[in-house]
């Protein structure tokens, strides 16, 4: 069957139809897939994907979903350079438009990678000095982002190892000189400070669990020894072990993260470890809309917490001050 429309019916459809293009062009648009990259240095475990999903959360709640209007590249790189640098180069050949990175490693491999593609990090120490940006509130240059803990940091854990353990006379600083090489300089930095705790502050690098142990066998042969166990993605990485060993020997520590306490750690202080990811994700929000990350100042922490477990504490003989649990955001018994 033949179908007749007139002259007025087909300037009618035509007319309705051409109305209806812009909508849907818009329609489209406004639902356009972005893609962005995530290089986290830690493990895909439950202390990295909790952090991704802050990430998420943060970014849901700004109108990004995953799958509809965004599309999330996530990789792990465990605390190991190698990997972390094969996947830098893998992100940024698939040409995101922005790139979220998790620890100094991340940052200095994504760097060498693009200096074109906008770059947020987060739980980054001091990039100032470790030459990232030219300043916090004018990075310049690609990247932007939150920091985790300065220089000063290393005399606050100090200072509350020191009340809850007051025992302690030598305290070391365990790191990964090749993941976080900042130590050595914050350690200068605080000895350069005037303090009135009179403990002795060393480094004890360290690069793989061989070393670990022998760092924790040599400080608790004597009495008097300490640790200080500061958050980078080696130390996240491992720190289950740390925390066996520091059970093993004896030794208070204090760690940077909360999550630990409750696996049985001594004590924690430090920023809040899921709040940077959230925070992030608004700097991603307001790059994909045209922001640029010279433009966005560099911001630190916000929220620091403390955490303590007395559990841990009776079987080192300790006895924790009562002003100090009053300080405690968390007390585990």
């Amino acid at each position: 069957m033949t179908v007749t429309i007139g002259r007025r019916g087909l300037l009618v459809a035509l007319g309705g139809a051409a109305a209806a293009w812009p909508l849907a062009v818009r329609a489209q648009q406004a639902e356009r897939v972005r893609r962005i990259g995530l290089l986290m240095g830690v493990a895909d475990d439950r202390e990295g994907q909790p952090r991704v999903t802050a990430l998420k959360q943060g970014l849901q709640e700004l109108g990004w979903t995953q799958g509809r209007n965004i599309q999330i590249e996530t990789r792990f790189g465990e605390g190991d350079p190698g990997r972390i640098r094969a996947h830098a180069a893998e992100l940024v050949a698939l040409a995101p438009e922005a790139i979220v990175g998790q620890t100094m490693p991340v940052i200095r491999a994504l760097r060498q990678a693009t200096s074109s593609i906008p770059i947020v990090m987060v739980g980054v120490n001091d990039p100032v000095e470790q030459g990232l940006v030219s300043s916090l509130a004018h990075p310049g240059g690609n990247i932007t982002g939150f920091t985790f803990v300065d220089f000063q940091m290393v005399g606050k854990w100090l200072e509350m190892l020191k009340e809850a353990a007051p025992g302690v006379s030598r305290a070391a600083l365990m790191f990964n000189p090749d993941t976080a090489p900042h130590y050595y300089v914050y350690l200068r930095s605080f000895e350069a400070e005037p303090r009135s705790v009179a403990v002795e502050v060393t480094a004890a690098p360290v690069r793989d669990t061989a070393e670990i142990e022998e760092a924790f066998a040599k400080l608790g042969r004597e009495p008097g020894g300490g640790l200080i166990i500061p958050g980078d993605a080696f130390t996240v990485v491992h720190h289950q072990l740390f925390i066996r060993l520091a059970q093993q020997h004896r030794l208070p520590a204090v760690y940077a993260f909360r999550t630990y306490v409750a696996e049985g750690a001594l004590m924690s202080y430090g920023p809040e470890a899921y709040d940077n990811f959230r925070r992030s994700a608004s700097y991603v929000d307001r790059i994909l809309k045209g922001a640029k990350p010279a433009d966005l100042p560099v911001q630190q922490p916000t929220k620091f917490e403390l955490a303590i477990n007395l559990k841990t504490a009776k079987a080192l003989g300790l006895q924790i001050p009562e002003k100090l649990l009053a300080l405690a955001d968390e007390v585990i018994e």
